[in-house]
């Protein structure tokens, strides 16, 4: 079963998410921004399954992203199917220079639904927003499959820093206020003495029982690029 957990001694939570998307995208640039403020200009295509956790701020709480990066390639596949299992959140990104990989995108929402265990806090990135000459995807294309897909949407660039931070933290701050509603919900029908008994236990974000709740991510609307 996919969860969220939240460690005992500090009381931080630790999210799994995952890049998914064509290869050469930017996906590894994308993470490395993010989690070193580094950028390799002639980076190869990613083989097997890379991660970094990196610490995020939200409403005062340390919440740790766990960030997992895969190959795109389609040979790739039987590495990519098992990474998916426990992620809450993903980045679905594109290259909005190569339309190719925005007629993609279909897929790659077939394959979070197909092998995650949960419904997945995702944001659409449409990267390389540098390459302003060499657009194939306008922003408008992007916003529109958001939207109908019920995705966050950003576009964003590795190159120059564009919204990198802000696309993680939008997945991470949701999945967040998800879970500390169904924290609050979990509180409310326990009695008093037993409402400490979380610390230190996994906490299933999303819910048979609760499904309502299952979708407040995907319906969270989308952001501006």
């Amino acid at each position: 079963m996919a969860f969220v957990s939240e460690e005992e001694k500090t009381n931080d939570y630790l999210f799994k998410i995952v890049l998914v998307g064509d290869s050469a995208v930017g996906k590894s640039n994308l993470l490395a921004r993010f989690a070193r403020d580094e950028f390799y200009p002639n980076s190869k295509s990613t083989i097997g399954v890379e991660f970094q956790t990196q610490k995020v701020d939200v409403d005062g709480k340390e919440v740790k992203a766990q960030i997992w990066d895969t190959a795109g390639q389609e040979r790739f596949r039987a590495v990519t199917s098992a990474y998916y299992r426990g992620a809450v959140g993903a980045l679905l990104v594109y290259d909005i220079s190569r339309r190719q990989t925005f007629d993609s995108v279909g897929r790659w929402i077939n394959e979070l639904q197909t092998h995650s265990d949960m419904n997945v806090v995702t944001i659409l990135v449409g990267n390389k927003s540098d390459l302003r000459d060499s657009r194939e995807v306008s922003t408008a294309e992007g916003k529109a499959l958001a939207e109908a897909q019920g995705m966050f949407f950003m576009e964003t660039s590795a190159l120059d820093s564009s919204n990198v931070a802000a696309a993680f933290q939008t997945v991470v701050k949701e999945i967040y206020n998800i879970l500390n509603k169904k924290v609050m919900m979990s509180h409310e029908v326990k009695k008093p003495a037993e409402s400490s008994s979380f610390n230190g236990k996994t906490v299933v974000l999303q819910s048979e029982e609760n499904p309502e709740t299952d979708t407040t991510a995907q319906k969270g609307g989308c952001c501006s690029s």
